[in-house]
């Protein structure tokens, strides 16, 4: 298999990653979970999105082992957070869960939106996305260079779609702004998905989502991807090579982005143990999985435990204070348990 640069950038890492959760044993593996009723999975972002695509592929890997029904709940809204609300106030009984992006669960309390962080949840992580800037084919736009260029000339008039505030789309564009020096008009969608096809319909000019939710569009060019919102380029299936956007910005970086579910804490010991035991007997084995990355443009990164707090920390932290700096949160991320990075 052929890996571009960011594949195979964090391709070692992730096995590391993995092999640190694979040595540490499930507690009381011997007493699994049997559930006995479906368990509510809530996705807090629109369908079709980055996490309502690799959460149903998860939830379908989990099934057989469970032996019980996942129900997917699409619940969007206020970037994320009312879904997560509601499996944070639901009854610690193990049968709801809630999914997205780990970035996105750390900075709720620095937004003010719900007041939890991620050290109260099981974090259980599939893959690691990176952000494309994509704009739509009847723009002029041909380069990373030429879009900045036109942002610095027309301060806040070019549109970008987004899943809203804190989401993926979102903290890559902030953080281009901020390097770049850059004013942009943010547009708002209740996921990823509408923010592409906004872009797509020339509602806006430019998305910065996801590749996983650009990659059918780009692949039929109704999208022109400029560039990846990192220092490694990206090799799409049926597409090509997406250089990196340090090629235009000397420098530039971002943190990797981890998606997985969440469990929160409270819930019986039983429960944790058993997805433990899926995490590594299924599905960091599964052909189903590894294949939706490749093809999507995704990193295929299972993990749990510790090792999934650690690695997902950075992109916490790093969204955070880009909130923070922004004007856009209400907290200091520091008085929250984030240091700034």
């Amino acid at each position: 298999m052929k890996y571009s640069g960011f594949r195979s950038t964090f391709l070692l890492s992730t096995i590391v990653v993995g092999l640190l959760s694979l040595l540490m044993s499930p507690p009381a593996l011997a007493a699994d979970w049997k559930p006995t009723r479906p368990i509510n999975l809530i996705v807090p972002w629109a369908a079709g999105g980055s996490t309502d695509q690799i959460t149903r592929l998860v939830a379908s890997e989990m099934e057989k082992p469970l032996g019980q029904t996942i129900v997917i709940i699409n619940q969007p809204g206020a970037s994320g957070s009312i879904g997560t609300r509601s499996a944070l106030e639901a009854p610690k009984d193990g049968y709801t869960w809630t999914a997205g992006a780990a970035q996105d669960l750390g900075a709720y309390q620095t937004l003010g939106s719900l007041n939890s962080s991620i050290t109260d949840w099981h974090l259980f992580l599939s893959v690691a996305n990176v952000q494309v800037i994509g704009v739509g084919p009847n723009t002029p736009y041909q380069s990373a260079k030429e879009l900045l260029d036109a942002m610095k000339a027309q301060p806040g008039k070019i549109s970008v779609a987004t899943a809203g505030v804190t989401s993926a789309g979102h903290n890559a564009m902030e953080l281009i702004a901020k390097v770049a020096g850059v004013k942009y008009r943010h547009v708002t969608y209740d996921g990823g998905n509408p923010a592409v096809v906004a872009t797509v319909a020339g509602e806006t000019e430019v998305t910065t989502q996801l590749a996983v939710e650009e990659a059918d569009m780009i692949r039929g060019k109704r999208l022109r991807p400029l560039a990846t919102v990192s220092n490694k380029p990206l090799e799409l299936d049926g597409y090509g090579t997406i250089p990196p956007l340090s090629d235009t910005l000397p420098g530039f970086s971002a943190p990797t982005n981890y998606f997985g579910i969440f469990i929160p804490k409270g819930v019986p010991d039983d429960v944790v143990a058993t997805v433990q035991k899926i995490w590594i007997e299924n599905v960091s084995k599964s052909d189903v999985l590894k294949k939706y990355a490749v093809s999507r443009g995704a990193l295929f990164a299972p993990v749990y435990g510790e090792a999934a707090q650690k690695a997902a920390f950075p992109a916490v932290q790093a969204n955070a204070w880009l909130l923070f700096d922004s004007g856009k949160a209400k907290v200091s991320p520091d008085t929250v348990g984030v240091p700034r990075p």
